[in-house]
């Protein structure tokens, strides 16, 4: 399974950047510390998704550590990204299939 998410953050990081998504600077450390569900208070999706999830996950794979069998991302990427769905259409299905395949290694 490690080598399909592998795949799938790699397909992530590249249509965020295709989607021009992805963010030069980083975001200040403040923002990074907020505890509420993808930083939902200080950051983009996008940029949580960037600076905070594939990090983790990328790390949790290189340190052969068990991934997160619980996840649902695409729910809230439906709805940041829903006034222009058919442009962010491949972004959704990227997501979802994360969401499924970690989700389905219960």
């Amino acid at each position: 399974m490690s080598d399909a998410v592998k795949t799938l953050l790699i397909e992530l990081e590249t249509e965020l950047k295709q989607q021009q998504l992805w963010s030069a600077m980083p975001p200040d450390a403040e923002a990074m510390a907020s505890t509420l569900p993808f930083c939902c208070d200080t950051l983009l999706l996008e940029q949580w998704l960037q600076f905070i999830f594939l990090p983790r996950l990328h790390a949790l794979l290189d340190a052969q550590l068990a991934l997160p069998n619980k996840i649902g991302i695409l729910p809230i990427a439906e709805q940041t990204f829903s006034a222009d769905s058919a442009r962010f259409s491949r972004l959704l299905a990227i997501i979802g299939r994360i969401d499924k395949t970690l989700s389905a290694a219960v």
